[in-house]
């Protein structure tokens, strides 16, 4: 009889939740015109938002998350 546990989906489910607070979205938006990029937590909540692409990826990596392009 095999007595040990297939511990896989469960390191699955562990990193899937470990992502999860570690990644920020970044996605174009435009307010009066002017285009921009709205960041987001895993969870959807607005957390922030640049005028550049490349300085909304920079500020997410400052906060040691993982930016992730949304389009």
């Amino acid at each position: 009889m095999n007595t040990t546990k297939d511990n896989s989906s469960a390191a699955a489910a562990t990193a899937a939740l470990y992502a999860d607070d570690h990644i920020a979205y970044i996605k174009p938006f435009a307010v009066e015109g002017r285009p921009g990029y709205s960041i987001h937590a895993a969870d959807g909540t607005p957390i922030g938002w640049c005028e550049s692409r490349a300085v909304a990826f920079a500020a997410v990596r400052q906060q040691d998350l993982e930016p992730v392009s949304v389009h």
